[in-house]
């Protein structure tokens, strides 16, 4: 293995923590289905509008996957992945009767999260985890 590739692949960043940064990312991830699929009575209220809350989770999420990983194969596929997770939670939402609804606009905010989370790639702070994780 040379020096620049991450023990978890060549598709990370080559973080001097990558554990760290991918177990944090996974986290995120575990968060946003936990969160998804809790019963109505058991959310938080919270005073943004309810589409709002999907676009800023997925676009945080998919800007944690142009942060972890280096490839824009690895973008694309985490990007796919996640808009397919905000659908299937969607359906699993209205299939569980558990006071919440499938809603195909909750999971095209989550679709736009996810393209503007994929748009940081073209800017300079694509790599920002990486210049933290050089100074830590």
């Amino acid at each position: 293995m040379s020096a620049r590739q991450s023990p978890l692949g060549r598709s990370l960043k080559p973080f001097k923590r990558p554990w760290l940064w991918a177990g944090l990312w996974m986290l995120a991830v575990a968060v946003v289905v936990f969160g998804s699929l809790l019963p109505a009575r058991d959310l938080p209220s919270v005073s943004l509008n309810d589409k709002w809350e999907h676009f800023l989770a997925y676009a945080a999420l998919s800007t944690g996957a142009v942060q972890l990983f280096q490839r824009r194969l690895s973008w694309g596929f985490a990007c796919v992945v996640l808009v397919l997770l905000g659908i299937g939670l969607e359906y699993a939402q209205g299939a569980m009767g558990m006071g919440r609804s499938a809603d195909r606009f909750d999971a095209l905010a989550d679709t736009i999260g996810v393209l503007v989370g994929l748009a940081t790639a073209l800017t300079p702070l694509r790599d920002a985890l990486l210049w933290i994780d050089r100074r830590l």
